[in-house]
């Protein structure tokens, strides 16, 4: 009983925090919650999702998946000003953590790219379909770049496939959640200024829609989330309206390098899960309830990041190939990693949802007192700055009871999904329905494991 105490004290501690309210919820009251039975529940759903699938039949699953229908047209123009648009508003968040105050919770910059962008986008995305591919401001400032310079694209290497995406999440990852001061308005700025240059060079170098679809992170990063997404764009730039793991099914065998980027996007949220949990610093030899900071966990946090991507990716490897061995219908086919990777993409979102949702929640009202007075003026834009930032939901048993169940019906949603697409996936690839479902026990199991071990993260004590 003592340790246990002891550990919602250090909850309580690290939600009541100031600094725990960029990513964290509150810990204290979920430990008093019967967490363990909403992780038993979570596992038993999605192992129920899979007996269903047993007993549905295969031709009535797949016409299910497969219904679409038409609701609008998509426009033929816009991209480019829309692009242009949001170019100025970077251009000026830049500015503003240059100029602007060195407070990550009263710049705008941080909270614009941490809590807007970064989540607040994914979300929408995961919604509303690819608005990204809209929004994106480097087209713009290529067109811009194109026409001083004037460099004939080549043609991009095959053998490149998705690795610069993956280098490139690999860096933004390692930023996010190793760098000691990612949220500082002067370093994030100059992260942008980078990371715009590598991205127009690539699009001079390679030419725009190709480095986009291949060489851009976050083109790749939210296209991916994109699929999830109810509403899918058709062949005659018509908006169709389906189920959401529709759009999962039609993507495709992935290479190796999409394999790799699938995993990293995973590996990165689990494990700016696992790096504040009190098991993670403790590893690191450190007292959660006197955590240093980031700056002396940097080589740690360097090798957990990777640890962490190697680890998901080699138990991802793992059940396709146990899956392959279970489900030899005679076509010796062996496994293929590329063909169920797209099966994970709704754990990644599940668990960014889940995990960035309090954050979000108390960021996106910072967000609008900052833009208020985005160089610290004294001004008052649309009367924000006069908003009044609410955290008390982090503070009361209610609304933290409503919060984590919020959060626990994203994470197993999310699984449930990943299972019908991977049964989905495994009825293209085999041609017996018994030997598909066979294929997918070592899939479900670890989709089970990882349902249990994402709750995990959510409920257990985090240091700031």
């Amino acid at each position: 009983m003592p340790r246990f105490l002891h550990l919602i004290a250090g909850g309580v501690a690290a939600a009541h925090c100031a600094d725990a309210l960029a990513h964290a919820g509150e810990r204290g009251f979920i430990l008093l919650l019967p967490t363990g039975m909403y992780m038993a529940g979570g596992a038993a759903a999605v192992a129920l999702s899979f007996a269903v699938l047993a007993f549905m039949p295969a031709r009535l699953f797949v016409s299910l998946a497969a219904y679409g229908r038409t609701i609008a047209r998509l426009p033929r123009r816009g991209r480019l000003l829309a692009s242009a648009i949001v170019l100025a508003i970077v251009s000026l968040l830049v500015l503003a953590g240059f100029a602007g105050s060195r407070d990550p919770l009263d710049n705008p910059l941080p909270l614009a790219v941490w809590a807007l962008w970064w989540v607040g986008l994914t979300f929408a995305v995961a919604l509303a379909g690819n608005l990204w591919a809209i929004l994106n401001p480097w087209r713009a400032l290529y067109r811009i770049a194109n026409a001083v310079v004037r460099i004939a694209p080549r043609p991009y290497p095959a053998s490149l496939g998705y690795w610069p995406a993956v280098l490139l999440l690999l860096g933004f990852a390692w930023f996010e959640l190793v760098h000691p001061a990612p949220q500082d308005p002067e370093n994030l700025a100059i992260a942008v200024l980078l990371y715009s240059a590598i991205t127009v060079a690539g699009m001079l170098l390679y030419g725009e829609e190709r480095w986009l679809e291949r060489g851009e992170a976050f083109s790749v990063f939210f296209r991916m989330v994109s699929w999830l997404s109810p509403l899918q764009p058709g062949p005659a730039r018509e908006l169709r309206l389906g189920l959401p793991c529709r759009a999962l099914v039609g993507v495709g065998r992935a290479p190796a390098s999409g394999v790799a980027f699938v995993l990293v996007a995973l590996a990165a949220v689990s494990f700016d899960g696992l790096s504040r949990t009190f098991w993670w610093i403790s590893l690191a030899g450190e007292n959660p309830l006197e955590h240093p900071g980031r700056a002396s966990l940097v080589m740690f946090n360097t090798l957990g990041l990777f640890a962490t991507a190697f680890v998901l990716g080699s138990a991802y490897a793992v059940a396709v190939r146990l899956g392959s061995l279970f489900a030899d219908d005679g076509r010796g086919a062996g496994p293929v990693y590329g063909d169920y990777i797209v099966a994970i993409v709704p754990i990644a979102f599940g668990y960014h949802f889940a995990h960035y949702l309090p954050a979000f929640l108390v960021d996106v009202q910072y967000a609008a007192r900052a833009l208020a007075d985005p160089f610290s003026l004294g001004w008052n834009l649309f009367g924000a700055r006069d908003l009044q930032v609410r955290t008390s939901f982090l503070a009361h048993h209610a609304s933290v009871h409503v919060l984590w169940n919020i959060q626990v019906a994203g994470i197993v949603v999310a699984h449930v999904l990943a299972v019908f697409t991977a049964h989905l996936l495994a009825l293209r690839r085999h041609a017996r329905a018994g030997a598909a479902l066979t294929s997918q026990l070592p899939m479900t199991a670890l989709m089970i494991g990882y349902t249990v071990f994402g709750l995990w993260l959510l409920s257990t004590p985090v240091a700031t």
